[in-house]
């Protein structure tokens, strides 16, 4: 793979980037607070989300991480990110989509040529793509690329593609001569056939079901790269590929613990009542109610603390680009992975934990107050965090870095 650093040709710090950053945590909570009224009929309804997306589009947050001179905000990924936690505050689905988006766009600057990733920053800018991944590298037959003449095919099946359907354009990963390459392909294309076949307990929005290749054209300039395509060692910067993926699920967990206790506690002021013998007027003053209440509060901020560290490690470990060592990738990945944990084991305890605070009406179906447990609990199956915990013990005590995969 090829080892040039191709981060955005113009970074913009200090109060511009300041005031842009504020402008956009500012939409990302309008749209945050109208996914939330309508979250719980549509996750029932389990339609594609092509309405959401356009809410993203429409207030300017599918290009937030390209270049201002290209019609983008210029933020960081680690800013970027920062907004799929605003957006899982109002529902985990799309939050999972734009986290995931947000990942997709970047990897054109890790692997592609100068070219190609200026290029495709120009197009997400001027149309406000949406990008779908066909990335997981787990189930069915896997992708594979093959030569046809001065072209190539693609071929195969993936399991879970989240957003592939609804998508503008599609980051995909094949193998081609036994190595690993990434393209990056306009949807719609002849061959690719997304087979609709997502019903999960969760996460029900995402779009993530199968995906079928059979014999798609792809041309040289969509394969992310210089040439020769094979035979190339990936750089220590170019590896922070799942990092950028890890950071995406670190933000939307704890998103979602934020915005389910919110939403329970506006819950609990309107209509919980005391508790028979407690001797209270209202709800609100149980003193195990605020005890509760306090300790996952104090949780939720220590794990989004852990998240906002994860995301400056990973933004210093881009920062350094190509001159980036193994040991600094290793403290990055380690540092989302303590994150990865901790949100994890946080998010899921917060969203079962609610109804505690609640009470018994709140487990009404038509509250759909089960959904954030719903989400989280399919997602954080995603890759088991107990190998996380792993990977941050070998580091700690035997300075083993953790192994470069997809998922780690």
């Amino acid at each position: 793979m090829t080892t040039i650093d191709n981060r955005p040709t113009s970074v913009h710090t200090g109060t511009d980037n300041a005031a842009r950053f504020t402008a956009a945590l500012g939409r990302a909570d309008l749209v945050a607070a109208e996914l939330r009224a309508t979250a719980t009929e549509r996750d029932r309804a389990n339609a594609d989300p092509l309405t959401e997306i356009g809410l993203l589009r429409e207030h300017d947050l599918l290009q937030v991480g390209e270049p201002v001179e290209f019609g983008g905000d210029g933020l960081t990924y680690a800013q970027s990110q920062q907004i799929t936690r605003r957006i899982a505050r109002g529902d985990t689905s799309i939050a999972h989509l734009l986290g995931y988006h947000y990942a997709q766009q970047r990897i054109p600057h890790l692997f592609g040529t100068p070219e190609q990733a200026r290029a495709l920053s120009r197009r997400n800018a001027a149309e406000k793509l949406f990008w779908g991944g066909v990335q997981n590298p787990r189930g069915a037959d896997g992708l594979e690329l093959t030569r046809d003449g001065d072209a190539f095919r693609l071929n195969g099946r993936r399991t879970f593609a989240s957003g592939a359907s609804v998508a503008d354009q599609l980051s995909v990963t094949a193998a081609f001569e036994g190595e690993l390459v990434f393209l990056s392909i306009p949807a719609g294309r002849a061959g690719f056939t997304p087979l609709g076949d997502w019903d999960n307990i969760g996460q029900r929005l995402t779009d993530s079901g199968g995906v079928v290749f059979a014999d798609t054209p792809i041309a040289r300039a969509e394969i992310l790269g210089d040439d020769p395509l094979t035979g190339k060692e990936l750089s220590a910067f170019q590896t922070l590929v799942t990092p950028h993926w890890q950071l995406a699920f670190v933000n939307f967990y704890i998103g979602t613990a934020e915005g389910a206790l919110d939403e329970a506690l506006d819950w609990t002021r309107l209509h919980a009542s005391p508790w028979e013998t407690s001797g209270l007027d209202t709800a609100t003053d149980d003193p195990y109610h605020l005890e509760l209440i306090g300790e996952l509060q104090a949780q939720i901020r220590a794990a989004a603390l852990l998240a906002d560290r994860a995301g400056d490690a990973l933004q210093h470990a881009l920062n350094t680009g190509t001159a980036l060592t193994p040991e600094e990738r290793a403290e990055a990945a380690v540092a989302i992975a303590e994150a990865k944990y901790l949100t994890t084991k946080v998010s899921l305890d917060v969203a079962s934990r609610l109804f505690e605070i609640q009470g018994a009406r709140a487990t009404t179906s038509a509250y759909g107050f089960d959904r954030h447990w719903r989400n989280l609990r399919v997602h954080t199956v995603h890759d088991p965090v107990a190998y996380k915990a792993r990977e941050i013990g070998d580091w700690v005590l035997n300075r083993r870095a953790p192994q470069f995969t997809l998922y780690s």
